[in-house]
């Protein structure tokens, strides 16, 4: 077999050197870049702003107040913390006082937010029909919820007093003996629940308008067709159409009850009005809070309620998504049922 060499003066052809990109394509390629960075980036960007200010005034409150209440710190002496654990949580737990306070909580916010909602539901439906000056009717029911909570308490701790109160004023025309509001267990909650039914009723109202006027008219002409009347309409129509608005209602009032301060604060004012009462009868969690923290000055036991004010808040938060998902499998149900 013959095999050729190349000989000394064989030619061999220079690489050729690369070629460079139009500055067209160059810049096309880097705008193409740019913009999926762009799409990538950007609602990171947007939503940067939320988590910024949410971490500066919310996280990391919360996680110091945590680390708070595993010391022993106190107001006048913020720069010296003593690590004790678990000690506050375990105090606040065996102080009888606290579970007064859970109870009195519970206890307003069940009679506050029950009334509040049904009478909120009932004002919605009034106002849903057609109405003369309807924007006039919405401007003040919500006109409670815009004034202050000192006003509102002061002007009903007025109304609730034993002595020349409007109230026992009332009652004293029809034959009965005056009542002292304030010191009752059950007519110091009963008072408080006014002034904040009185306030949110409003708010909760226009909510429910909101979500009445988002119902699609052709239910209720389906509904009038079969022969439904305008109540069982609101209930077979209006109130299944409402039943996530209602839920998320239910918390908003049930952490809104939790977090009742200024109402029960200034019903009787002053020393009572600070401790919940004479016998701690209408002390709420946040005004047992308030005593530990500014008029004992001991930060860990406050901090460890608040973090037990969360814990209760997500508890509660909890049983309503679980009854709210069993409501929606029984719904989904009742539809598979119907369809087959």
């Amino acid at each position: 077999m013959a095999t050729s060499t190349p000989t000394r003066d064989a030619h061999v052809p220079p690489p050729r050197p690369p070629q460079k990109e139009p500055p067209s394509e160059r810049r096309q390629l880097w705008r193409s870049r740019l913009w999926r960075f762009d799409d990538k980036a950007s609602p990171y960007a947007y939503i940067a702003p939320f988590f910024l200010v949410f971490g500066a005034f919310g996280l990391y409150p919360l996680l110091y107040t945590g680390w708070i209440a595993l010391h022993r710190v106190s107001m006048t002496g913020l720069d010296t913390m003593e690590w004790v654990g678990w000690e506050n949580f375990d105090k606040i737990l065996h102080d009888p006082e606290f579970w007064t306070s859970v109870s009195n909580t519970f206890l307003i916010g069940v009679i506050s937010t029950v009334p509040q909602l049904l009478m909120a539901l009932g004002l919605a439906h009034l106002l849903n029909y057609r109405l003369r000056a309807s924007t006039f009717w919405r401007t003040i029911i919500l006109t409670p919820y815009a004034t202050s909570v000192a006003s509102a308490a002061l002007v009903f701790a007025l109304v609730f007093r034993a002595d020349g109160g409007l109230l026992n004023w009332t009652l004293g025309l029809v034959g009965f003996d005056p009542v002292n509001w304030a010191n009752g267990h059950w007519t110091s909650k009963l008072a408080i629940s006014v002034i904040v039914i009185w306030r949110w009723t409003g708010y909760n109202a226009l909510i429910y308008l909101a979500a009445m006027q988002a119902v699609p008219n052709d239910l209720y002409e389906a509904a009038s067709l079969d022969g439904a009347s305008r109540w069982q309409q609101f209930l077979k129509v209006t109130i299944p159409s409402l039943r996530p608005t209602i839920l998320f209602t239910i918390v908003i009032s049930t952490i809104g009850s939790m977090q009742l301060f200024g109402e029960p604060l200034l019903l009787e004012g002053g020393a009572l009005g600070a401790t919940g009462g004479n016998e701690n009868q209408y002390e709420t969690l946040s005004i047992y809070l308030y005593n530990y923290g500014w008029n004992l000055g001991h930060l860990g036991p406050a901090a460890a309620v608040a973090w037990a004010m969360l814990a209760l808040l997500l508890l509660i938060a909890a049983v309503n998504w679980l009854i709210g998902r069993a409501a929606r499998a029984s719904d989904s149900a009742v539809r598979t049922g119907a369809t087959r």
